[in-house]
């Protein structure tokens, strides 16, 4: 590996762009996203950046629990998200469905099913800083030398 490898790997890793999709939660883990936003969590100071839009983002963070609705849906934006990328399940509804995966409900979990997994973060919710260890820990593994991998 090379110097400037080495120099590349270590900017990407402390420069995550996220976006995150509720595909039908209660908005508890969303909250909690929003948290660690706020002063107290300050994600920024880690290098973490929130987007809006996926085309903009390196890891998606998926809540809530996935109904069929979301197929397509999903699938598209996890397409809009350039390589390399990562999502992470935030909470116990992509996971399992939570106390909402039950007989006669229409939700089809878990998210991983339907796109790629790197991480998932149980919890109802989880605390903001279980969400932030989470994109943490996964950013050098998804951006270690990636340009090499393209070659």
């Amino acid at each position: 590996m090379t110097a400037l490898q080495d120099i590349k790997n270590a900017v990407r890793s402390r420069s995550i762009h996220v976006c995150y999709v509720n595909v039908g939660s209660c908005n508890g883990c969303d909250i909690e996203i929003l948290a660690c936003l706020a002063p107290r969590y300050d994600i920024e100071q880690y290098g973490i950046y929130v987007h809006n839009n996926p085309r903009e983002a390196d890891i998606l963070l998926v809540t809530g629990g996935f109904s069929p609705q979301w197929e397509d849906k999903l699938k598209a934006v996890w397409d809009k998200i350039p390589e390399p990328k990562a999502a992470i399940a935030i909470g116990n509804c992509p996971i399992s469905g939570c106390v909402f995966n039950r007989e006669g409900t229409y939700l089809d979990p878990p998210v991983r099913k339907h796109i790629p997994i790197a991480a998932e973060v149980p919890g109802c919710p989880p605390r903001p800083t279980e969400i932030l260890e989470a994109v943490l820990s996964l950013a050098p593994v998804v951006f270690k030398d990636y340009e090499r991998r393209e070659e």
